[in-house]
């Protein structure tokens, strides 16, 4: 999907802003659950503790000793994790039975304040807390208790296992959810695109259907554009039509007067209104064809079946050059886009040039190439020398005069396809003869 599109920004809009989002929730709750647990491991040792200086005695040696065990059984389970140790320097050491091994630093507890610390344990990094308390007489006492490190991380690692999980499900709920509401708001410029392409393949003359109103009024500002261009097309084709019917009653009076001019022996100013005249006439019927050329309509090209086209084509060409041979070859069902009637005009002036020229046979064949279609119509005739292939494409040439032509045909050709994005280029065939390609996107 690329960032050209709406979709594509909207969905990366979605994943910014959901990763940001969910990236922003993890993080955040990550660490109000870890400053909670930790608050309240703090808040239970500091409880233990001042429990293990209540519960604390000296006896009449002056050695610490218990009046019954700490509330917590942890305290009590060998390596727990959960230690506490009475230190009274001369007078011995009281550790809780689950410290098999090892030993807390009693110089933690330094103050009669309780003060902690991070330090070595039996099992590892522990947490410790630890104060004094001054005896009647002699050393002080000195109360430590301490936690594994390990355990408070174990419960922070648990919770943020399982709400990288939750997240995680809950981001692919919205992205998912986001892809839904973008396939769905979508949807009507999905149905706006094939429409538009259906009016491109002339397949339709407007935009059919009911849109969204933020739509809608593209949608009819379209279509009245779509007619707008038609009826202008329409209109200059009549306009153009009604021109060349009044100039052609003028030329012909001029025409007329040139043939009595000439009749009268005054050949040479004959002459030159004879030449004019046909000038003016090649124009006005190569502009003529020009205007009814349907390329320029809206910009939508309709689309013309060969299988329709072709047949009368080649049975007119077969009257018209009945000592030549005229044979086809193209997929069945193959279209072209181009108005039935320019692609008509198109071939037959390039088969009445190949029937033309040809010795005995002209071939016609179509296919698609490239992404777009090419249509050969091949002759065996004489060929045309490289130098002046792009000379026969101009109005009036007049290289085919000997065989009946106007100097049009190619030219008027050449002028469709390119109202259509094509083109009509001439190229040799292999032994001799010539090949005219009529190249449509």
């Amino acid at each position: 999907m690329r960032l050209t599109s709406l979709r594509g920004r909207f969905l990366l809009s979605i994943l910014l802003w959901v990763g940001l989002g969910i990236g922003a929730i993890w993080y955040s709750s990550v660490r109000l659950f870890t400053s909670h647990v930790e608050s309240q491991y703090h808040e239970e040792l500091e409880v233990h503790v001042r429990e293990l200086g209540g519960l604390t005695v000296l006896d009449t040696q002056g050695r610490p000793h218990l009046t019954r065990p700490l509330s917590d059984p942890r305290y009590a389970e060998p390596l727990s994790g959960f230690y506490w140790q009475i230190t009274r320097p001369g007078f011995g050491t009281l550790k809780s039975p689950s410290m098999t091994r090892g030993a807390l630093d009693h110089d933690i507890a330094r103050s009669p304040k309780i003060l902690h610390r991070v330090a070595d344990g039996p099992t590892g990094p522990t947490i410790v807390y630890g104060f004094i308390r001054q005896a009647p007489s002699g050393a002080p006492v000195h109360f430590v208790i301490a936690t594994d490190e390990r355990h408070l991380e174990r419960i922070i690692s648990a919770f943020t296992r399982e709400l990288t999980v939750w997240l995680t499900l809950l981001a692919l709920a919205l992205l998912a959810s986001g892809l839904a509401i973008i396939t769905l708001g979508f949807r009507p410029f999905n149905r706006l695109t094939a429409a538009i392409d259906t009016l491109r393949k002339g397949e339709a003359r407007r935009i059919a259907g009911r849109y969204p109103d933020e739509i809608q009024a593209v949608v009819t500002d379209l279509n009245a554009y779509v007619d707008r261009n038609a009826e202008i097309v329409e209109r200059g084709r009549v306009e153009a039509s009604s021109l060349a019917h009044s100039l052609r009653t003028p030329l012909a009076v001029v025409t007329d007067e040139a043939e009595r001019l000439q009749e009268a022996g005054q050949g040479d100013a004959a002459r030159v209104f004879l030449d004019q005249s046909g000038r003016m006439q090649r124009q006005i019927d190569y502009h003529l064809a020009r205007v009814r050329s349907g390329g320029s309509k809206a910009g939508v090209p309709p689309r013309a079946r060969l299988d329709d086209v072709l047949p009368p084509l080649l049975d007119a060409m077969r009257r018209c050059h009945p000592d030549k041979r005229f044979t086809a070859h193209y997929p069945n069902g193959l279209s072209v886009p181009m108005d039935a009637d320019d692609l008509s005009e198109t071939l037959s002036n390039l088969l009445d040039n190949a029937g033309k020229w040809a010795r005995a046979h002209v071939r016609i064949e179509a296919h698609e190439a490239d992404g777009g279609h090419r249509i050969e119509v091949q002759d065996d005739g004489p060929g045309i020398e490289p130098d002046r292939r792009e000379a026969v494409f101009e109005i009036g040439h007049s290289s085919d005069v000997a065989h009946g032509g106007s100097g049009l045909g190619l030219a008027i050709s050449r002028a469709i396809a390119r109202d259509y994005g094509g083109d009509v280029t001439l190229s040799e065939v292999h032994l001799d003869g010539l090949k005219v390609v009529l190249t449509l996107p």
